[in-house]
């Protein structure tokens, strides 16, 4: 009686055994599921994280990052200035309004002319400098109506064409571009620090105290395969920085580290052209209901982005 009860215990303990390792056996030969990265993804429309100063993604990273696509169905795009007044309201004699005031990064984002088809952006960057009547100073055109200053044509502009979302196009250029479509959403900026993939330390362009002192830096970029990275890289933004020799404060030589380490680590393709945008007291990201970034002076103007 004792010999076949542990023997029936035994059967049970290599039933158990057996019955573990196929399951065992089973959950490992499962497929794993990856995550494609955002170029390689047809579906990809836009992301937001922080990075190093080498482009890798980093939760204490100095640098808050947007990348898009411009074609994606699901985005639509904005811009908006400092007005005190309706975005596209016009005098009773059909002349645009141009009412400049002086607004600071969040009132942009959030005042009635942020908002598209009623709804606020998803994401924004400060773009434009100001002048000192409060007026922006370079290109900028919101959904093809011009709000623009002295160094129209004279500064580079960022922007994304209109048209359906398929033709969408993301351009840095000076001046209007000569495809009307092109100049649908346009934002004036200033030092252009990549011209058809090639990279120039603009430095001395800037001079000695926008390149070393003033160095919280609003930037964008465009890739050879159409996406587009906005990056800002601020001490005081609004979330836990750990500095180190790869994080810290960006200066224009190393402005390719950066933009070439996120677009390689994203599948986003090769850096053809990149702007910057004002800095000094300036810079303000935002992306889903939170400021990453803001700053305290009055901006030119601000690009937004909509999520359908």
């Amino acid at each position: 009686m004792y010999t076949k009860k542990l023997f029936l215990v035994f059967s049970l303990i290599i039933a158990a055994s057996l019955l573990s390792g196929c399951q065992e056996l089973e959950a490992n030969s499962a497929p794993k599921v990856s995550k494609t990265c955002p170029g390689k993804d047809a579906k990809f429309s836009i992301d937001f994280f922080k990075t190093n100063n080498q482009g890798k993604k980093s939760q204490r990273g100095i640098n808050n990052v947007i990348i898009f696509n411009p074609k994606s169905a699901e985005l639509d795009f904005k811009v908006n200035v400092g007005l005190s007044h309706k975005l596209y309201a016009k005098d009773a004699k059909g002349k645009l309004r141009k009412e400049y005031v002086p607004k600071q990064f969040r009132e942009l984002i959030g005042d009635e002319n942020a908002k598209l088809n009623g709804q606020l952006p998803i994401a924004a960057i400060n773009a434009d400098y100001i002048d000192t009547d409060d007026k922006p100073q370079g290109l900028n055109v919101s959904r093809g109506v011009e709000y623009s200053g002295a160094f129209k044509n004279k500064r580079s502009s960022f922007g994304i064409s209109g048209g359906r979302p398929q033709q969408r196009q993301a351009t840095i250029q000076a001046g209007r571009r000569k495809s009307d479509i092109l100049n649908y959403n346009l934002v004036g900026g200033n030092g252009r620090f990549y011209r058809q993939g090639k990279f120039k330390d603009i430095c001395q362009d800037l001079g000695e105290f926008a390149c070393k002192n003033a160095t919280n830096r609003s930037l964008a970029a465009i890739t050879n395969q159409g996406y587009v990275i906005l990056l800002v890289n601020d001490l005081k933004g609004n979330s836990e920085i750990e500095l180190s020799q790869v994080n810290q404060e960006l200066f224009p030589d190393t402005f390719d580290n950066v933009l070439e380490g996120i677009a390689s680590d994203n599948c986003l393709g090769k850096i053809q052209e990149g702007i910057l945008f004002d800095g000094g007291m300036s810079p303000g990201l935002y992306y889903n209901q939170k400021v990453y970034v803001e700053n305290f002076g009055p901006i030119g103007s601000v690009f937004l982005i909509y999520k359908k």
